[in-house]
């Protein structure tokens, strides 16, 4: 199976435990669809096959932010093998809205931190 490069993003954000980071997204092309990949720290992601590098981006992003990754943006560095450096603009993404939590659940944690900082 021929794979091909098409572009390369920039992808940008924090990590699940809070630490900024910045890491090229290799965008493939497979027939009439695409894949992503990212490679960050121990972890390899690809990305199910879309049917365009936007959607394929989309799922990138919602598989990061189910793992608990925020602020996450995309830029395109590389089109067709040219480097464009950072003319292009940078497509933001939205967190995920947090996970509903009962009153009760709330107001437990708020003792809980107060209980492990004291």
């Amino acid at each position: 199976m021929g794979t091909t490069p098409q572009d390369t993003y920039q992808l940008a954000g924090l990590d699940p435990r809070e630490r900024g980071f910045s890491r090229p997204v290799e965008v493939v092309h497979e027939g009439q669809q695409y894949r992503v990949l990212l490679r960050y720290e121990a972890a390899r992601i690809v990305t199910e096959p879309a049917t365009s590098q936007d959607a394929a981006l989309q799922l990138l992003i919602t598989a990061l932010h189910g793992q608990g990754y925020r602020q996450l943006k995309t830029q395109v560095s590389f089109r067709n093998g040219a480097y464009l450096g950072s003319q292009e603009s940078w497509t933001e993404y939205s967190d995920p809205p947090p996970p509903h939590r009962s009153l009760c659940a709330t107001i437990r944690s708020w003792f809980q931190r107060d209980h492990v900082s004291a």
